[in-house]
């Protein structure tokens, strides 16, 4: 029997042959075996359900973090609110000055904790599960 494969699969199993030092029959036969095998779509749906459940791991763990963030953030501004009272005038021209230089200050934190940890949801313990 011949067969044509495109020169970029036959690239591609010429490669994988000479990696796993067998012939390329031998690979090609596995694999037509393996694709027209009753059990293959079984396979490849075991495959997409584990693959869609690391997703679903990770897309939980984003979901908590994001939340994490949210609440830090809403927990900050309460209590920047409720603790900082007005300036006057004079004074808020002055601190405006200062703003810039505060801020790049804390830009320059944040960087440090980002890169150095631990991360704040790592010092939040798991919700355990029932």
């Amino acid at each position: 029997m011949s067969v044509y494969l495109a020169p970029e699969v036959m690239r591609s199993l010429s490669g994988y042959a000479a990696r796993r030092e067998q012939p390329m029959s031998l690979i090609a036969e596995a694999a037509i075996a393996s694709f027209l095998s009753p059990d293959a779509d079984e396979r490849r749906e075991a495959a997409l359900a584990k693959r869609l459940d690391q997703i679903d791991r990770r897309i939980a763990r984003i979901e908590r973090d994001v939340g994490i963030s949210v609440e830090t953030l809403a927990l900050f501004v309460r209590f920047w609110l409720t603790t900082t009272p007005s300036l006057p005038e004079p004074a808020a021209q002055a601190a405006r000055v200062q703003a810039s230089a505060r801020y790049d200050t804390f830009v320059a934190a944040l960087g440090r904790r980002l890169n150095a940890g631990p991360k704040l949801r790592q010092e939040i313990p798991e919700e355990e599960s029932a």
